[in-house]
């Protein structure tokens, strides 16, 4: 490894950090903004550049609606005229021309349906990927406050929840109030009142929704909520099986999972009870709408102020008008869940990111590996006292440095400050001269790599676990990695050797063998500065072994900070720094420390005592 560094490279490692979470990132439950119209109006931009296939697909809709209603109009008008004694002879041209319509008819229906589908489906996959976008944009902050389940909840169910409105909301919406409208100038046509009785009818079906449009958006949200809580509760239940099962809590937590259970159900029989007695309201309005029609109509027709055989068309455009906005009336019961789901997205891409890039391009130049503090300051939140306090110290190129204290003395705070999980305060962090904030995210992680205490495995392949880091590198280069970090040896012992599966949350792998396959990643990614967080502080000693012999491969020419809890540890850096209570309390060797009889002699003694335990 040369002493210095560029910031072009292989792809950024994503490690995850324990600490506190950042309240700047906007997070708990998502806040109610505006009115229904507004909330999915949002959705809106989503689309983005398939606004043309909704366009398209309007246009089909209202073509379709069209081409039905002149197929009902003329079917009724021929079953009027052969009632009426009309021969085949003065019948034959409109079934013709009834005949002719089938096909574009069939064609718009496909068209409507096809490109509706189509731009939702590809807005749901952008919408998707701009949600991930965001948990990278947010991460650790935003993400330590919330739940998995719940996040995975936003970026699945929610999202595929919007689909009802861009494939069947967008358009038929445009459908409604266009079709009814030609309905009621061709029924003005026959005679003015029809369309006078019409157009009030068509108001009052639209209406509906809004009668009961408060009880629909606060069921809407309690279902969204209960949906998001109940996957955050069964993905921790899933996940911590093993230890309900240890302490005897599988009874306790089933319980919640009934109550939470409960509560859904709950939610879900009152949104159905506000659907049922809107779809009776609705399909009363429909037919006292129909029925007006045809008395009228009927009376005109005593009247002679209407020709007979016009009269079944009208009853037939006087329902057919009423279809689409039924179809409206129909969606509009379920766009309240919609609105909470599209609220959740839009909160979290809204969300602010703890840190944005203030540059586009990094330093030019090589970059040397040296890490400086310069009275730094940091709090995670501006109502908590700091957690780091005008801390100084540097790391030399190829140097290892320990930092050590007590838990929450702000170790791990140090760590994320120079990954830039998070920015200081005050005073600045720096890498070969250069403040952090002079990087643009992706440079300054591929300067870096991250070993966490607490190393995630995916459910694939260990081989591509270690490849995670480098996403080009060959087998090759992956076993060479293996090798240095001491894992190649158990892997192949493994019945599937590197396509072993790790199983979730690398469940299938011991601590140690985990902590290697993380030390492989690190050493596949080459970066030149190391941040290790105390590898080896829940290993047991043979385990232990391995995993050091692997942390002295990887910090081999690295500048390397490592959060050191175990003295086995601290005694491998080249210089240590005691962090007590947030600030720097003393730097030195081993034997300078030791010598001075402080804070370190006080720490070593304390772990000696069975008093050290991880960060915070």
């Amino acid at each position: 490894m040369t002493s210095t560094l560029h910031t072009h490279g292989h792809t950024h490692d994503h490690a995850h950090d324990h600490g506190v979470g950042d309240g700047r990132a906007g997070t708990g439950r998502p806040k109610r903004s505006g009115s229904l119209i507004t909330r999915l109006s949002s959705l809106i931009p989503l689309l983005g550049e398939h606004r043309r296939l909704i366009a398209v697909a309007y246009l089909a809709g209202v073509l379709h609606q069209l081409l039905q209603l002149a197929s009902a109009g003329i079917g009724a008008y021929v079953v009027a005229r052969a009632a009426a004694g009309a021969s085949p002879g003065q019948l034959t041209g409109w079934l013709i021309l009834l005949g002719c319509l089938i096909v574009p008819l069939v064609g718009m229906s496909i068209a409507d349906s096809t490109y509706a589908h189509v731009a939702a489906f590809r807005a749901l996959a952008d919408t998707r990927a701009k949600v991930f976008a965001a948990f990278e944009r947010l991460s650790p902050g935003y993400m330590l406050e919330r739940r998995s389940g719940d996040l995975g909840s936003a970026a699945v169910s929610d999202v595929e929840q919007i689909e009802l409105f861009f494939a069947h909301t967008l358009s038929p919406l445009a459908v409604a109030s266009t079709v009814p409208v030609a309905t009621t100038v061709a029924l003005g046509w026959f005679h003015w009142s029809l369309a006078c009785v019409l157009v009030p009818i068509l108001i009052l079906l639209a209406s509906v929704p809004a009668w009961l449009r408060r009880h629909a958006e606060r069921h809407g949200h309690e279902l969204r909520d209960s949906l998001g809580r109940m996957s955050a509760d069964s993905t921790d239940t899933f996940q911590g099986l093993r230890e309900l099962v240890n302490f005897g809590a599988h009874a306790q937590r089933l319980g919640l999972l009934r109550t939470q259970s409960v509560r859904l159900a709950r939610a879900k029989s009152a949104h159905g009870r506000r659907g049922g007695i809107e779809y009776a309201a609705t399909d009363t309005i429909a037919l006292l709408g129909i029925l007006v029609v045809l008395v009228l109509g009927a009376r005109l027709v005593v009247a002679d102020e209407l020709d007979r055989s016009v009269f079944p068309v009208a009853v037939v455009l006087a329902a057919m008008a009423m279809i689409p906005v039924l179809k409206v009336t129909e969606v509009a019961r379920e766009l309240s869940i919609v609105a909470a789901a599209a609220e959740r997205i839009n909160t979290l891409l809204d969300a602010p990111a703890p840190v944005s890039d203030l540059v586009t391009q990094a330093p030019p130049g090589p970059v040397e590996p040296h890490v400086r503090f310069d009275a730094v300051t940091f709090a995670y939140r501006s109502d908590l006292r700091p957690a780091v306090r005008e801390v100084g110290f540097e790391i030399r190129p190829g140097e290892t440095v320990a930092l050590v204290g007590h838990s929450g003395a702000g170790k791990s705070t140090c760590a994320n400050l120079l990954l830039r999980f998070w920015d200081v305060t005050a005073g600045s962090v720096s890498v070969g001269g250069h403040d952090v904030r002079e990087f643009p995210q992706e440079d300054l992680r591929r300067l870096m790599t991250l070993v966490p205490q607490d190393t995630f495995l995916f459910n694939t392949s260990l081989r591509e676990n270690i490849r995670l880091s480098r996403a080009d590198a060959s087998d090759e280069e992956v076993e060479a990695a293996a090798r240095a970090a001491q894992a190649h040896e158990f892997i192949t012992t493994l019945p599937d050797g590197y396509d072993t599966v790790a199983g979730e949350l690398g469940a299938l792998m011991s601590g140690g063998q985990r902590q290697r396959i993380a030390i492989a990643r690190a050493l596949l990614k080459d970066a030149p500065i190391l941040v290790m967080d105390e590898a080896v502080s829940n290993l047991d000693a043979a385990s232990e072994q391995a995993v050091t012999r692997a942390m002295d491969e990887a910090r081999h020419g690295r500048t390397t900070l490592v959060i050191a809890h175990r003295l086995s540890t601290i005694l491998t850096a080249d210089r240590i720094v005691v962090i007590s209570g947030g600030r720097v309390a003393e730097t030195g060797t081993h034997e300078e420390l030791l010598a001075l009889d402080g804070a370190y002699v006080e720490l070593l003694a304390s772990q000696l005592d069975g008093f050290a335990g991880p960060d915070a």
